[in-house]
C-alpha cells in the first residue's frame, strides 16, 4: 500500500477537499451523474498522476455510443476500478463485493457513481441485485462488472469467468463490452512505488443478437477468451509500440 501513501502525502493539501467533494456529490439531493462522475474522474486522474501511475487506453472507439451497456473486465487488482474511472469517456457504475464496500473512499465512490453491492454468500439478494442492475442498464445506465469474481492474483492470467455474471446483461438484451486490463496488479498490488504504465483495451462490443440463444456459461468462455487473446497479442505482440 506504498503507493497509496504517496498518493494521500503528495495531495496531502486537497485531500479534505476531495474527500468531501465525493461525499457530498453522493450525498446531495440535486443528484446529478454526470456532475458526479467528473468530479470522481478529477480525483482520480489528480491521485494516479500523484501515485506516478500512467494510463494508456486503446480502444475507446469501441465503447457504444449509445448508453446501455455492461463493461466485463479482467479482475487483476485493487487498482482496477480506478483505470476505468480515468480513461472511460462516459458515466458507469459497477458491482461491488460486500466485502469492499466499507473501505474508505471506495465507499463514497461508490456512492457517488450510484454503485451497488452485491452479497455472494446471499443468493436471493445476488439475484435481486441482477435484477436491478438489467433494470438499470435498460434505462440507459452503464454498468462493469468483474466476471472472475474476485482478483486472479496471477498477474495478467485470468480466472475462470462465473457464467452467473452475465444474467443481467441477457435480461437488459444490451451489448457486452470486453476489456482488458494489463498490469493493473502493479500499482496497488506490489510494493513497490516506482513509475508504472497500466494499459486497459476497449474490445469490440458483442451485440445481444450474438449472444442471445448461449447458455451463460458459453458468453462466459467467449468474454475470457476474447479477453486473452488480446492480453495476448498486446503483451507478446506490440508491447514495445
Amino acid at each position: 500500500m506504498g503507493r497509496i501513501v504517496l498518493m494521500v502525502l503528495r495531495l496531502i493539501l486537497k485531500v479534505p477537499y476531495y474527500l468531501i467533494g465525493i461525499w457530498w456529490n453522493g450525498k446531495r439531493k440535486d443528484y446529478d451523474l454526470e456532475r458526479s462522475y467528473a468530479f470522481v474522474k478529477k480525483v482520480t486522474k489528480a491521485a494516479n498522476r500523484a501515485g506516478r501511475v500512467t494510463i494508456e487506453a486503446h480502444g475507446l472507439e469501441n465503447i457504444p455510443k449509445e448508453n446501455g451497456f455492461i463493461f466485463f473486465p479482467n479482475h487483476q487488482g485493487l487498482f482496477d476500478v480506478l483505470v476505468f474511472l480515468e480513461s472511460c469517456p462516459v458515466p458507469f457504475a459497477f458491482v461491488m463485493k460486500k466485502e469492499a464496500s466499507q473501505i474508505i473512499l471506495l465507499k463514497q465512490v461508490a456512492n457517488a457513481l450510484r454503485s451497488i453491492v452485491i452479497d455472494r454468500e446471499d443468493i436471493r439478494q445476488s439475484m435481486e441485485v441482477i435484477n436491478q442492475v438489467a433494470e438499470e442498464v435498460k434505462k440507459g445506465r452503464n454498468f462493469l462488472i468483474f466476471a472472475e469474481g474476485t482478483r486472479s492474483k496471477m498477474g495478467n492470467q485470468l480466472l475462470p469467468f462465473k457464467g452467473g455474471t452475465f444474467k443481467s446483461a441477457l435480461k437488459a438484451q444490451c451489448p457486452i463490452v470486453p476489456c482488458a486490463l494489463i498490469d493493473s496488479f502493479q500499482p496497488f498490488d506490489k510494493k513497490s512505488i516506482a513509475p508504472v504504465t497500466v494499459k486497459l483495451i476497449y474490445l469490440p462490443p458483442i451485440p445481444y443478437e450474438e449472444y442471445r440463444e448461449m447458455k451463460t456459461p458459453e458468453i462466459a468462455r467467449m468474454v475470457k477468451s476474447r479477453i486473452e487473446a488480446a492480453i495476448d497479442g498486446y503483451v507478446n505482440g506490440c508491447g514495445n509500440r
